[in-house]
């Protein structure tokens, strides 16, 4: 059976999807780490390294996989995490995300740098979202985006930490993502797209406009990738310290969630900030190349915050499998980004919903075979130590 015939089920069968339909350049943007992409591939082989250990004849009849998350219940200690330019992935994809995750009963965070704005989200969506925010050098403009996420119902803002400066995504470069192309270079990537018919009709064509929705004032169309990258890098923060945490409360009065932290130290400086949880992220691996995995940090997070705050964990979940070991690892909730807009991006918000079906039911199992009826009784003794 080909790939295009397959019957997608799992987080790779979606995956192989994707990146048939789409054009190469954008396929290996959202697939894509930094440098040698050694943390991207920690990010998942150091789940496949954790080992399970199997319990047997326990009452098991009545799983419960909900999980708490900032004072509202959710079906699975699992959110979708902010992807950029997922609007260029599959038509209005932060659309069809948002309603894909309130069927699933799990939040959605939106990116700063998403293709539908704030207001596009928040018609579709009938409860709250997330909003995520990158520090620009313009604060006025950032004012804004926070009274436009306020004033579309946002109650948490995710503030993500490690994007100051742009690692060097050389999938991106190759491609002319970041960086400038030669002619020929041009001309050659412009034949990707007459090759993706599917694409071309549903994204292309049928997905306009394609203008970054939120920050439509500042920055070019969302098809002109290159002068986007030279927008980022000119706007995009470096002097950002612990201190203008402050400032963000003064303006914020929501739940505020710190993303990219990965170390005890700045999880320390993450608590004495007041953040209400922080996430324990290297970016998908597509910042600082050769940092530890998101799941092998957890622990030792874990082990110095206690139950100061809550902590979310992102990076290399790719099956309900992994939320549980997750949880057991110290994390209190999970976010998954590539996955999500690989399965928007191969199927649509069916196989979105699919998908998050998939990790509910291996969520049942895997907690079924381990002994553990609710999240609460997850904990390290759920993972075979030796």
């Amino acid at each position: 059976m080909s790939s295009m015939n397959l019957i997608p089920v799992s987080t790779s069968d979606y995956r192989r999807l994707a990146k048939k339909r789409l054009p190469r350049n954008l396929f290996d943007y959202i697939d894509g780490g930094s440098y040698n992409e050694t943390t991207l591939a920690a990010n998942v082989q150091d789940f496949e390294k954790l080992r399970m250990k199997q319990s047997v004849l326990r009452d098991v009849e009545n799983i419960d996989t909900t999980a708490q998350c900032l004072g509202e219940t959710f079906s699975m200690p699992l959110g979708l995490a902010p992807i950029g330019l997922a609007g260029m992935m599959s038509r209005r994809a932060e659309v069809q995300a948002v309603k894909a995750a309130e069927k699933s009963g799990i939040p959605f965070c939106l990116s700063t740098v998403s293709i539908c704005s704030l207001e596009e989200v928040a018609k579709a969506a009938t409860k709250p979202f997330w909003f995520q925010l990158y520090m620009m050098r313009d604060r006025s403009y950032v004012k804004e985006l926070l009274a436009r996420a306020k004033a579309a119902g946002c109650k948490t803002l995710v503030f993500t930490v490690d994007l100051t400066v742009v690692g060097a995504r050389y999938r991106d470069a190759r491609n002319g993502m970041a960086g400038r192309l030669s002619t020929f270079a041009k001309f050659r990537a412009a034949l990707e797209y007459p090759t993706h018919p599917k694409w071309l009709l549903d994204v292309a064509i049928k997905g306009k406009p394609h203008l970054f929705g939120n920050l439509e004032k500042l920055v070019p169309s969302a098809r002109s990738l290159a002068d986007f990258k030279d927008w980022v890098d000119s706007q995009f923060d470096p002097t950002c310290t612990w201190k203008d945490i402050e400032w963000l409360r003064s303006i914020w009065d929501g739940d505020l969630i710190i993303k990219g932290v990965l170390s005890p130290e700045d999880a320390k400086e993450a608590v004495a900030s007041g953040a209400d949880a922080i996430v324990v992220s290297n970016h998908g691996g597509r910042q600082l190349d050769g940092v530890s995995s998101s799941i092998n940090m957890t622990p030792r997070i874990r082990d110095v915050v206690g139950d100061k705050t809550m902590i979310i964990m992102d990076g290399g979940v790719r099956s309900g499998q992994d939320i549980v070991k997750a949880v057991a690892n110290g994390a209190d909730f999970t976010l998954i980004g590539r996955a999500w807009i690989w399965a928007l991006a191969a199927r649509g918000q069916d196989g979105l919903e699919a998908l998050l079906a998939t990790f509910k039911s291996e969520m049942d199992v895997s907690m079924a075979l381990t002994g553990v009826t609710n999240i609460a009784n997850i904990t390290s003794g759920v993972l075979d130590q030796y």
